[in-house]
């Protein structure tokens, strides 16, 4: 009975994909709780989209995708910001603009490209087939990411809540802002070889999610996102290789199963709290 449960961990590259999943949870959790707090859920989503023309791009000058990935995704939040700034037009249209816009862009590229390899793993992701570079590129990303998050986490919480009085107490809000983009622009690149553009955003909005439902102290809600997002990932990956199951999808499945659990019960939790004050 245990070699059964334990057989998933023999193969290397089930290994493989337990160790990357590890790596990205602690990131995407404790970015997704800002976004969900600052309204950036939709951000998050455009950012990943607008990857592809440059993962393309870098593919065709020669030089590493995460460097064409990084810079697209950078160019589209600075984009949005401009045209946001500079128009009439509010922040969520422009960010649904600017994304399918660079998304058609790259998916014309990337029907346009012969090539030996797997372009679409960026798409769908590849968690099974993670090379020793994808783990060494998802765990120096994913400590940078987390140290900064954990170091400053009080600052980037009071200019999600409040730009207005972080810009009163002296934080540099610019820094912030921008810091805040490239932070998930890097941790999109980290995410890319496991469970590519158009899962990614599950994990940076799901998690924090959960957890705003379940608590609302915020130091709290980065810990119980964390927890959420290891679990969602480790059951997800171990279901896939039972049900025969691509990973990524299963840990999306596994994170919205999650979220209607938390739903219901915040919703049972509102209902008795109401009944006992009536």
């Amino acid at each position: 009975m245990v070699e059964t449960l334990l057989l998933p961990f023999q193969f290397p590259f089930m290994v493989n994909a337990f160790v990357i999943v590890a790596f990205i949870s602690f990131p995407t959790a404790l970015l997704s709780c800002f976004l969900v707090l600052k309204g950036w859920s939709l951000m998050g989503d455009a950012v990943s989209h607008a990857v592809l023309p440059g993962v393309v791009l870098a593919y065709i000058a020669g030089i590493p995708l995460i460097v064409g990935a990084f810079g697209a995704g950078m160019t589209c939040a600075l984009l949005t910001g401009f045209l946001k700034d500079n128009s009439r037009v509010k922040q969520d249209t422009v960010m649904g603009v600017v994304f399918s816009g660079m998304f058609g862009l790259g998916i014309i590229l990337f029907t346009s490209v012969e090539t030996d390899q797997h372009l679409d793993h960026i798409l769908f992701g590849n968690m099974l087939g993670v090379s020793g570079a994808d783990l060494l590129t998802a765990g120096i990303i994913s400590a940078v990411v987390t140290a900064i998050l954990a170091a400053k986490w009080k600052d980037f919480l009071l200019h999600a809540f409040d730009p207005a009085q972080a810009k009163a107490v002296g934080l540099p809000v610019q820094l912030l802002h921008y810091g805040l983009l490239a932070i998930l622009s890097l941790t999109i690149v980290a995410v890319l070889s496991s469970v590519g553009i158009i899962l990614a955003v599950a994990l940076l909005i799901s998690p924090g999610a959960i957890a705003f439902l379940l608590t609302r102290r915020f130091e709290v809600m980065l810990m119980v996102a964390t927890g959420v997002t290891l679990l969602s990932t480790f059951l997800g990956t171990y279901l896939s290789f039972v049900l025969d199951s691509a990973p990524a999808p299963t840990i999306v499945l596994t994170l919205t199963a999650l979220f209607l659990l938390a739903f219901i019960w915040r919703s049972l939790r509102t209902r008795q709290a109401v009944q006992s004050r009536g």
